[in-house]
């Protein structure tokens, strides 16, 4: 080969080597970086026991055989989780969408074209008939990178459905926990305000029989009257709430609440599950929330990039070959034959400033983006701490709690049995009773407060979604 033949071929390669820099030039997108700078570890003392992240089914260890056949209920017919899942399947198709385009179009048409027509001068028709079968090419050369950067905002918008999924999960099965553990505060409640009220009906037994005999007087009487109607007239409350969490649970497993069952349970004999946080950075990649606004902003990156590359040229490639001929016995000759090869630049000169805002609205929601996954951020990092503080809180009260009622327990039954002997005043009586009938509520209402406590310690830390 001739010197000059090699320097021919040597600048012929010299186009092909500008084109591949300047597509390497083309727009990409930012990775998806929140700019925060995480703490090193959590403020609470809780978070430097030994790390114990919630198990995938969390709610077992609260020792509830009902809870665990609601969870099941709840993951295979809540409507919620339904439509996540319907969501995530839009998403996936959405995304072969967009990766489309990153293929060429391949078309296939064949036909008979039959046609007359009537020569000059002559009343004789001329009839002609012609068969064809014709396959077109097309693709656009993703030479900008425009298309993938589409695929990959599809791909981003699809992993950010599938954690919003995680979120509704990790929801729903919170809202399943909690309102159980209502159900059964309610119905505890219940019990002890029944218990309340037999207490507070023997008490006006006996006041009535001191009356008799001149011990006491009506305006005795009638204060005890009052604490028992005050008593009856918490039921009602009591039974309307248990009713609308049996309701609600029956919404949240997606049956009608006409033909939900529910297994019995014992409000005093659920356990309270041990969990603790490792490093924030390790919860934050267990936060189904923080990974979806995190993929978010990928997609927002992804589209920014799509839409720089709307503005350079595209550039595509169209291919046309068949088979055409008069006659069908000569279709497959080699005169029937026919091929076309197009290759196209197309560059918008004037379009009002359409696609520059396109990029202004693309950055715009990308900031936007940014700021939502710092908030997620800084949210989960204020969700863990506050569920920390409040489950060390109320497992303190509950233990205060269970401890007034003992000695209020103690004291009315000493109480009772002076009153019995008549030696206690009625003031001294009435303030142990409400004292008592006080205390009964505020244990159940602390040991609820230490259930929602745990189920909210076991959301903050991403429960068992992964």
């Amino acid at each position: 080969m001739s010197l000059s033949r090699k320097a021919c071929h040597a600048t012929a390669w010299y186009p092909l080597a500008l084109l591949a820099l300047l597509a390497a030039c083309g727009p990409k997108p930012e990775p998806a970086l929140s700019g925060l700078d995480l703490p090193g570890r959590f403020l609470d003392p809780a978070a430097a026991a030994p790390v114990r992240w919630p198990e995938p089914e969390w709610w077992r260890g609260f020792n509830a055989p009902a809870l665990d056949a609601l969870m099941q209920a709840a993951i295979a017919g809540n409507f919620d989780l339904a439509a996540a899942a319907a969501r995530v399947r839009q998403a996936d198709a959405q995304l072969r969408i967009a990766g489309a385009a990153l293929l060429p179009t391949l078309a296939v048409d064949s036909g008979v074209t039959q046609s007359r027509s009537t020569a000059s001068g002559l009343s004789r028709n001329r009839n002609a008939t012609r068969y064809d079968a014709t396959l077109t090419a097309s693709y656009e050369i993703d030479f900008w990178g425009r298309n993938s950067a589409s695929a990959e905002a599809a791909a981003q918008n699809a992993r950010a459905t599938r954690f919003d999924a995680g979120t509704v999960l990790l929801t729903t099965e919170a809202s399943v926990a909690n309102t159980y553990f209502n159900l059964l505060a309610a119905e505890e409640e219940l019990r002890v305000q029944e218990a309340n009220l037999d207490a507070a009906r023997r008490t006006l037994g006996v006041i009535r029989q001191q009356v008799n005999f001149g011990v006491a007087t009506g305006l005795d009487l009638a204060q005890q009257e009052t604490v028992v109607a005050q008593v009856e007239a918490n039921i009602p409350g009591l039974r309307q709430s248990a009713a609308q969490n049996r309701n609600a649970l029956a919404l949240l497993t997606g049956q009608p609440p006409q033909s939900f069952t529910l297994g019995a349970g014992a409000f005093d004999r659920l356990r309270i599950p041990e969990a603790a946080p490792g490093q924030p950075a390790d919860l934050l990649a267990r936060r189904p929330d923080v990974l979806a606004a995190e993929a978010g902003l990928a997609a927002a990156s992804a589209n920014v990039a799509a839409a720089r590359a709307a503005l350079l040229p595209s550039i595509s490639l169209s291919a046309q070959g068949g088979l055409q001929s008069a006659a069908l016995g000569t279709l497959l000759r080699p005169e029937a034959q026919f091929f076309s090869l197009v290759a196209g630049l197309a560059q918008t000169i004037f379009d009002g400033g359409a696609r520059r805002g396109q990029v202004a609205l693309s950055q715009a929601q990308a900031e936007e983006l940014l700021i939502e996954y710092r908030r997620a951020i800084v949210a989960a990092l204020q969700d863990t701490e506050d569920a920390l503080v409040a489950l060390r809180e109320t497992t303190a009260q509950e233990a205060l709690r269970a401890e007034a009622n003992a000695r209020a327990e103690r004291a009315f039954g000493i109480a009772e049995a002076q009153l019995r002997a008549g030696t206690i005043n009625l003031i001294t009586l009435l303030n142990t009773q409400q004292s008592l009938f006080s205390t009964r509520v505020s244990l159940v209402q602390a040991r609820l407060a230490r259930l929602q406590a745990a189920v909210a310690l076991f959301r903050a830390l991403g429960g068992g979604w992964r």
